[in-house]
């Protein structure tokens, strides 16, 4: 049987909520409202990462310090671990249906080679910060080089996040040496974000076509975060979660119990709670981001273990859950949703309504709430969502 037309309602269709693994789609529903938290607070300040460049005050310190601490740098690893976890279950679901490895290897190159065309799309139209351009060659790279690998391969991500944990532990040593013996006032590091602050949509897109390729480049390193889900999905650990129930307990204490430590002094930093000098500053900037990759498997892991008690989901998992089956076309309505409510050549809302930082907030829950509401009516309809429907019609093609 051809791998392309495979009748396989996984490369067709959103498949029957009873027959999918729930953890997967769960996550990346709930993980898009932490997505566009953290995109909107970026686009109203046209920063990287998202942050007020006057002092804060007010509600704005505790608004900062829970983004710093589960927001900013947190979200992004999940997906990347759910990146590999499906590239895994993608090439499984092939296999099941007849294809030979050439065909499935063919199919996943296809898939990918699409991802990084939307990826450039997405960031020329409408939102430099893309992800999918970075997926799709990280997803090529893991397709080539470690698709087929066996089990004791398998095992070196393990030896790279212990690794990592260790340079974590290191440098945040260095921070504490370093805040003790500070005497400076230095705020966080924040890039300038050119097409963010853009005078009008054309200008814009040439911004955005010189800041792809540096962020896509800045990006691929997490095939670190992808092949520990690769490894995980090998490990059939969403799909039998009972089985994995130790595993993922420990997953979620010490991957949140690092991000959250590892963010504390970025965290009280830009809620104007800690006083640093400039070095220090960069390299709490530098443990946040280091540490923010081990809230990847710690979020999964929690989405996991919400999972294993769900015997008959609800409608607010079930609304997430369809989320989570549409969430390229939920990740791209919200650039959609940046360029229409946020751009300083559109309405500008997060600087017209009060307070930026509460209005992108508020902007960024009505967006996210907008697209669960969207997947709810294309699951009772039993539709995919229109950017799955276009991906698979490419890597697929049509339907015979």
């Amino acid at each position: 049987m051809s791998v392309d037309t495979a009748s396989l309602r996984t490369s067709r269709g959103p498949v029957p909520r009873a027959e999918r693994a729930l953890a997967p789609d769960l996550a990346r529903g709930a993980m898009l409202l932490i997505i566009a938290v953290a995109n909107v607070a970026g686009v109203v300040f046209a920063g990287e990462p998202g942050l007020d460049a006057t002092p804060p005050e007010g509600i704005d310190r505790g608004i900062n310090f829970l983004l710093f601490e589960l927001v900013h740098a947190r979200g992004y690893p999940v997906f990347a671990v759910m990146f590999g976890y499906g590239l895994v279950q993608l090439a499984r679901r092939q296999d099941t249906a007849g294809a030979t490895h050439q065909q499935v290897r063919s199919v996943l190159l296809r898939r990918n080679f699409w991802l990084v065309a939307f990826g450039f799309a997405h960031a020329a139209l409408l939102y430099y910060g893309d992800f999918l351009g970075a997926y799709g060659i990280v997803g090529i790279v893991m397709t080539l080089l470690l698709l087929r690998r066996g089990a004791t391969f398998h095992r070196v991500v393990l030896v790279l996040w212990a690794l990592t944990s260790a340079e974590i532990l290191i440098l945040g040593a260095i921070v504490a040496s370093g805040i003790a013996g500070s005497g400076g006032s230095a705020p966080l590091p924040a890039d300038h974000v050119d097409s963010l602050a853009a005078s009008g949509y054309l200008a814009s897109i040439l911004d955005r076509l010189g800041e792809w390729p540096t962020h896509t480049m800045t990006v691929v390193p997490f095939i670190v975060i992808a092949w520990l889900g690769m490894w995980a999905a090998r490990r059939h650990v969403l799909e039998e979660l009972a089985r994995h129930r130790t595993m993922l307990t420990w997953t979620a204490i010490l991957g949140l119990g690092v991000a959250i430590a590892g963010g504390l002094p970025a965290a009280l930093l830009s809620a104007g709670w800690l006083d640093v000098d400039k070095p220090t500053a960069s390299l709490i900037l530098m443990l946040h981001g280091a540490s923010g990759m081990f809230a990847g498997p710690g979020y999964v892991a929690v989405f996991g273990l919400i999972a294993l008690r769900v015997t008959r989901p609800g409608p607010v998992v079930g609304a997430l859950s369809a989320l989570g089956q549409r969430s390229l076309s939920g990740y791209l309505f919200q650039s959609v949703a940046w360029l229409l409510l946020l751009a300083p050549f559109t309405l500008a809302l997060g600087q017209r309504l009060g307070n930026p930082t509460v209005s992108g907030l508020l902007i960024a829950a009505a967006v996210w709430l907008v697209t669960v509401l969207i997947a709810v009516r294309l699951d009772k309809r039993g539709q995919a969502g229109p950017a799955e429907i276009v991906l698979r019609r490419l890597t697929y093609g049509p339907r015979t």
